[in-house]
């Protein structure tokens, strides 16, 4: 197939590679200079032949928005586009309408796999019509996994139904890193443990913890041990938020990815103002010391 690819950073760069090594004809555009095959998205629409697939990679939000906007007013009616974004789930109704007062069809696709999906290949969730996701198979099973195609691929449902699996797959990845997280702190406080991460190495084969993730943990405790050179601040990119709002939409308690969340806006703080207000009161009722006797106990 010829698919027209937009948004060539580290994930778009990668499934370009993986696509055209399965033998697919890939016309790339990045607003950056010198990254693209093109130097416009004019020029991308322009050099594929109709009906077009075109696949967008690119910031959610304003940015999906703005590129979709623009290929409105330069696709054609048969045309296909697909949002491989993190856009929001609900923003994907208001992309389909926009493309098709011009007759052109939409799919949104979560897409994970991070840098190592290039090799490894990028678990799939897509959402809209069944017969542009049938249209659009070949693409899919070039990026997707080896293996079973269920294993690594997933029509989720109608239009936002792949971002809203995605919002809910990174909800659980945020929950999951936290508990390693927590997992390696304790086993690095504790000095009966020679060595937190030979430990964490240890449990990547035969354990019910081993994952993906812990193996990234185990490289990243194997490139720097003691994390010297990382800052603690760890920023978010809005699906663990939009999870905890669906869940609270739909009374669906989900404790460990709120938790997980806001232990991410922890690490952004110097000083937590909580906390100083933790410590103000216990001044305020234990007085000068860290205790009063009260009656015989100690508060």
């Amino acid at each position: 197939m010829e698919i027209g690819l937009i948004g060539l950073g580290r994930m778009g760069a990668n499934m370009r590679d993986r696509l055209r090594a399965d033998g697919h004809t890939v016309v790339g555009y990045d607003a950056a200079p010198g990254i693209g095959d093109v130097d416009s998205l004019a020029e991308m629409v322009a050099r594929l032949p109709g009906p077009r697939t075109v696949w967008t990679m690119v910031p959610a939000g304003e940015i999906t928005r703005g590129v979709i906007d623009e290929l409105a007013g330069l696709l054609e009616e048969g045309d296909l586009l697909i949002e491989g974004g993190n856009s929001r789930f609900d923003d994907d109704d208001r992309h389909a309408e926009v493309l098709a007062a011009r007759g052109v069809a939409y799919l949104d696709c979560g897409v994970s796999g991070g840098v190592w999906g290039r090799t490894e290949g990028y678990g799939l969730m897509v959402g809209g019509a069944e017969s542009d996701v049938a249209r659009a198979m070949p693409i899919f099973d070039s990026l997707r996994p080896a293996g079973p195609r269920e294993n690594g691929f997933v029509h989720a449902g109608p239009t936002g139904a792949g971002h809203y699996a995605k919002m809910v797959h990174n909800g659980i990845e945020y929950g999951l890193m936290q508990a390693y997280a927590e997992g390696y702190e304790l086993l690095a406080a504790e000095s009966r443990i020679a060595a937190p991460d030979k430990v964490m190495t240890a449990w990547q084969s035969g354990t019910v913890v081993r994952s993906w993730l812990l193996e990234l943990l185990v490289a990243a405790l194997g490139e720097d041990p003691a994390f010297a050179a990382i800052t603690d601040y760890v920023e978010d990119s809005g699906e663990g938020r939009w999870t905890i709002e669906e869940a609270i939409d739909h009374a669906v308690p989900t404790p460990v990815i709120a938790a997980a969340l806001f232990a991410r806006f922890s690490s952004r703080q110097d000083q937590s103002p909580a906390m100083k207000a933790v410590a103000a009161l216990r001044q305020q009722f234990g007085g000068t010391s860290r205790t009063r006797e009260l009656g015989g106990l100690t508060t």
